[in-house]
């Protein structure tokens, strides 16, 4: 398994660095980063543009600036920022966990309830759940992520004011100041947490629970779980043992593909919520036409996709012990 988890790591590299390219040449082709300087009023000297188009490595052909830029990215240099005062690298590393933790609790929280509602569902077949969990299933996957989090967001607003009081956190990753004390602060986070997580967890678990009933279904209905029946194997040793293992394969692979639409999600959610997290970062640097920075945030996203794609088909084996890596 470790033999194959490198090769995918190896066979990963090539696509990375094509793909930055292509994202580096349309990032190019999207804008001049000078665009906010002379639109200036009155407009900046033209030795400052000069100076500027220096420092931005504007004067040089795309080619040796990809390259260049590339080979700062493994020193951990990404670029110079139309914001002088502004190290890309750093805002990526501080906004990534601001990001990462409510993608990784959306997806938790997403997963688990698409599991239970899936599996209930497709052993409840056309039961009054099954027909309920559908109705709501086919409501959230209508709704768009950014409309939902208007209307949790709206919702928390008007709650705190019935209550008289700030009950729910409808602004910002956490407070600020933040409380004193490892609990209070962790305490705080979660509280700030629960919305933005819900309008990310909502959509994603509508798709899943959907895709987890049908695959059930199937694997229900396959020849080798009527044969575990057949043999007198309890029912809950057919369901957990047999059925769901098998079932939870498919799932594996949608949600692995799924990253990109959620992390998509996170940019909508953070922004509605005004969390300074990587999504920020992404619409702020497409406003400022900061290449360098929006492909920064390409290639990292791009690595986490990889890297869950990665975790995916390594969880093959765990799932299903008839599957090898050879």
């Amino acid at each position: 398994m470790l033999l194959y988890a490198v090769r995918r790591v190896v066979i990963s590299i090539p696509i990375l660095l094509v793909s930055s390219f292509i994202v580096f040449w349309l990032g190019t082709l999207s804008g001049n980063p000078l665009t906010p300087l002379i639109l200036r009023n009155p407009p900046p000297p033209p030795q400052v543009l000069a100076a500027e188009a220096e420092r931005l490595h504007l004067n040089q052909p795309l080619i040796p600036r990809y390259f260049s830029w590339l080979g700062g990215v493994f020193t951990g240099d990404f670029g110079p920022s139309v914001v002088s005062t502004q190290n890309i690298g750093h805002e990526l590393g501080t906004r990534f966990w601001v990001t990462i933790r409510l993608v990784l609790v959306a997806m938790v929280i997403a997963l688990v309830l698409a599991v239970l509602v899936g599996v209930y569902t497709a052993v409840r077949q056309y039961s009054k759940a099954d027909y309920t969990a559908t109705f709501l299933g086919f409501l959230f996957l209508a709704m768009p992520a950014f409309w939902l989090a208007i209307l949790l967001k709206q919702g928390g607003i008007d709650f705190n004011k019935s209550v008289g009081g700030q009950v729910i956190s409808t602004i910002g990753s956490s407070s600020i100041p933040p409380p004193k004390g490892f609990f209070a602060n962790l305490a705080d986070i979660a509280g700030h947490m629960v919305l933005p997580t819900i309008a990310l967890a909502l959509v994603s678990y509508a798709a899943w629970s959907r895709f987890t009933r049908a695959s059930m279904l199937e694997t229900l209905n396959s020849d080798y779980v009527r044969l575990a029946r057949a043999k007198g194997l309890s029912r809950r040793t057919v369901m957990y043992k047999h059925a769901l293992r098998t079932a939870l394969i498919p799932l594996t692979t949608v949600t692995a593909l799924d990253v990109a639409s959620i992390l998509g999600g996170a940019v909508v959610t953070e922004k509605v919520f005004q969390w300074r997290g990587l999504g920020d970062y992404l619409l702020n640097s497409i406003t400022t036409f900061d290449t360098y920075a929006v492909t920064s945030w390409l290639l990292v996203s791009a690595v986490i996709v990889i890297v869950m794609n990665l975790v995916a088909d390594l969880l093959y084996g765990v799932l299903d012990p008839r599957i090898r890596y050879a």
